[in-house]
């Protein structure tokens, strides 16, 4: 198996940041689906922070659409940030971009949710 994966998770004033280390694949991706979905039933804007995964499969990004459903349906939002061309790559290939908005930083990713919150 490939290294392990570790989940970070702080709340924030409106929202939640998921911080995802190391590789998301079939034999880690459960435990971050759970904690995705768990926080986007909430209602509440969620940013992925990928930007220190080192490789995600077909199984990570389910999870990230997964999610992204389940943010919709609760009336929520799901942003992710990467900076790592072979993330982003997998992202443009599959039109996953055109689903999840994502950003290179953090900051952007939260300046594209404040955007979105203070949007008339």
């Amino acid at each position: 198996m490939g290294q392990a994966l570790t989940i970070e998770v702080r709340h924030e004033q409106g929202y939640a940041i998921v911080t995802a280390i190391g590789e998301i694949d079939i034999s880690t991706v459960s435990w971050l689906r759970e904690r995705l979905f768990e926080l986007a039933a909430r209602g509440r804007p969620l940013v992925v922070d990928l930007d220190r995964v080192s490789f995600i499969d077909s199984a990570g990004l389910a999870a990230l659409v997964g999610a992204a459903k389940r943010t919709d349906v609760h009336s929520g939002s799901l942003y992710v940030a990467c900076d790592r061309p072979k993330i982003r790559k997998l992202f443009r290939l599959t039109g996953l971009d055109r689903r999840i908005p994502l950003a290179r930083t953090l900051d952007d990713a939260l300046e594209a949710l404040s955007a979105a919150r203070n949007a008339p």
